[in-house]
């Protein structure tokens, strides 16, 4: 991200549910690219029957916009995964603002967070990591093996478009697919052992 355009993207607007329009600032940290508007609401209309009291998980949660968002939208719980100490620090500081009680965030690498197992799976996962690391096939995998899915839950994936093959388990199935000047987008749907089998 070139210095122009990190002087204007250093807020997100919350598009929808009980803050809907609230705008929360975020540091100027290299690499941090939110999601744009246009593509979260994209999202959002994907998941919007599927929200309501649903536990998320924000892997690489950067600003926080997709828990911040789901929250906003009626999730039950949150937990936002961000390895930056300024960055996590801003998002506890949301989560006091707004008065949010029912979310966590944690400071720590995403890849060392997947490896251990969660006290209860999650029914909705943002999965955006940094483009261009190889991270998203062994974080699908721990997403899978390590118990951070319940039966059909939902994973959004972000990549770059160059990305020619998305790394899916076996027993996810894409459900969306989209592609926005270089960025692709998806949701796809965990499916239990009995669905996934021919």
């Amino acid at each position: 991200m070139n210095k122009k355009a990190q002087g204007r993207a250093n807020a997100v607007r919350i598009i929808g549910g009980k803050w809907r329009g609230k705008k929360l600032s975020f540091p100027a940290i290299d690499g941090l690219r939110p999601t744009p508007d246009r593509i979260r609401e994209t999202v959002f209309n994907w998941l919007q029957f599927d929200m309501h009291g649903a536990r998320v998980l924000d892997v690489f949660a950067g600003s926080g916009a997709f828990g911040l968002e789901a929250l906003s939208r009626g999730a039950d719980y949150a937990v936002f995964v961000e390895k930056d100490l300024q960055a996590a620090k801003q998002l506890n500081s949301h989560l006091h603002e707004l008065h949010i009680d029912n979310a966590q965030v944690e400071q720590v690498d995403a890849t060392h967070y997947l490896r251990h197992r969660p006290g209860q799976p999650f029914d909705v996962v943002f999965l955006d990591p940094p483009y261009g690391q190889n991270l998203l096939q062994p974080c699908m995998a721990q997403l899978e093996n390590q118990g951070f899915l319940t039966d059909n839950a939902y994973i959004y994936v972000e990549a770059e478009s160059t990305l020619k093959t998305l790394p899916l388990p076996d027993n996810w199935r894409l459900h969306r697919s989209k592609h926005s000047g270089q960025v692709s987008y998806h949701l796809a749907i965990r499916e239990t052992q009995q669905e996934s089998t021919p």
